[in-house]
């Protein structure tokens, strides 16, 4: 064991200050760091009323708006006439057509009606005086025939009873409401019902074998069209799914965003000149240019679509205004330091050559900021094919439009489930070929 003696740790002392003298910052700064983050998260929780929030959040809503993004239901409705009488109607433009006979549907022969909600674990049969659902191992009837629906035996848990209607919830297969003179059933599907062929297409409803051979060799369905260009009229004009309408906006999204941010980078790129002061000496033409960056983008992109669509209504021109605004100011900004970080040495070399300013623009100073004009703008450019999807939304056209019509109707989430999918494709594509531009002009790797 080794004795260190008085003199020996003041000299250790002196010679390591900083592990033995060391701040109030430096000892303590780690946990009011921690003390105040916790402070601020109980703030947050206090200002934003969370508890609250999540009390009276509609949680349930999440379950039923996913299933809808992954499938389709079918609502065939039983009236039941006074006669005893049992009429099966659908829902205008069903997905199954104006004439449907499904197979999960069977006429009994002794008049009642039996319906598959998925497979046999979970049936429904309706005839003129009760109704009867199985689900979870048991058998429930509902009798109909007296002035108000009355459940035979105890209700189970996935049942309600109303005044007028009994509710068999069952779940993910769907659901049965039963009142006194119909029956209701909502019977639900995995898939996109139609999402090539919608029910008005001369196609719907055929064998995609027999499609096919009518589209490759098969006679014209109509004298003055061939069947293919019919099959490709039908996909493109799906009523239900409009791919037609859905690819143009998303094609007009991708122009907005690549035409906002071309014309933000050539306006901004000559102003950054102007706004750099180790290119510029003029600081009062500096700062003014500087403050114009800082407006054109501490207006959000989506406040920008908004002016402009009240200026030159709706559509993709006042998208591609509104980025060109934004990207203007945020461009010129990142130019422009990055022009006022470069390395004069080289600028100055040619300068003393008694080249003219142009040659000590172009081999002074390019080389330099070029790595940084080519990342930025590329990078804008990728974030803008996002944010023309938002301001779209606003009324400036492209698929943001598309998406928010079919979201406001709360109907159609398997429609924005499409171009939600639609755009993370796009914004991957563009993603991936923004990263493999940047590398290839400044001369770096992908790894």
């Amino acid at each position: 064991m080794t004795v260190i003696d008085a003199n020996r740790m003041n000299e250790i002392e002196a010679r390591y200050p900083e592990f033995f003298h060391r701040s109030f910052r430096q000892r303590f700064g780690g946990l009011m760091i921690l003390i105040a983050t916790l402070l601020y998260s109980l703030y947050a929780v206090w200002f934003f009323d969370l508890p609250k929030l999540f009390a009276e959040a509609h949680w349930e809503r999440v379950g039923i708006y996913l299933s809808q993004w992954v499938s389709y239901d079918v609502q065939p409705e039983f009236r039941i006439g006074d006669d005893g009488s049992i009429e099966v109607r659908y829902p205008r433009f069903s997905p199954l057509g104006d004439n449907p006979h499904p197979d999960w549907l069977v006429n009994n022969p002794d008049g009642s009606i039996a319906v598959s909600i998925s497979g046999t674990s979970r049936t429904v049969t309706v005839s003129k005086s009760e109704t009867i659902v199985t689900a979870h191992g048991i058998s429930v009837p509902v009798e109909v025939s007296s002035g108000a629906p009355k459940v035979v035996g105890p209700v189970p848990h996935w049942m309600t009873v109303y005044d007028d209607n009994v509710l068999a919830d069952l779940g993910f297969a769907g659901d049965v409401s039963i009142s006194v003179d119909r029956v209701k059933i909502r019977k639900r599907f995995i898939g996109w019902a139609n999402f090539i062929l919608d029910t008005q297409s001369s196609f719907f409803d055929k064998p995609v074998g027999e499609v096919i051979s009518l589209i490759v060799s098969g006679p014209r369905i109509k004298p003055d069209q061939s069947n293919l260009s019919l099959a490709f009229d039908d996909i493109w004009n799906n009523s239900e799914w409009q791919h037609g309408d859905v690819w143009t906006k998303l094609f007009q999204t991708i122009v907005m965003a690549f035409l906002g941010t071309l014309l933000g980078s050539l306006t901004a790129f000559p102003l950054a000149f102007l706004a750099a002061r180790n290119i510029t000496p003029n600081r009062l033409l500096n700062q003014i240019l500087k403050r114009f960056f800082d407006f054109l983008r501490s207006v959000d992109m989506l406040i920008w679509a908004l002016f402009l669509t009240r200026a030159f209504g709706p559509g993709p021109l006042a998208g591609s205004g509104a980025i060109f605004l934004t990207e203007t100011g945020t461009l010129g900004k990142l130019y422009s330091e990055g022009l006022e970080n470069i390395d004069n040495k080289p600028r100055e070399g040619i300068k003393s050559t008694g080249a003219q300013s142009v040659l000590v623009h172009r081999y002074g100073i390019m080389p330099q900021i070029v790595p940084v004009i080519v990342s930025q703008t590329l990078y804008q450019w990728e974030s803008n094919v996002r944010g023309a999807t938002i301001i779209g939304a606003v009324g400036a056209g492209g698929i943001g439009l598309k998406l928010w019509e079919a979201m406001r109707t709360n109907a159609n989430w398997e429609n924005v489930a499409y171009m939600v999918i639609l755009i993370l494709i796009v914004v991957f594509i563009f993603d991936a070929a923004s990263n493999a531009l940047r590398h290839q002009l400044m001369g770096t790797k992908t790894h």
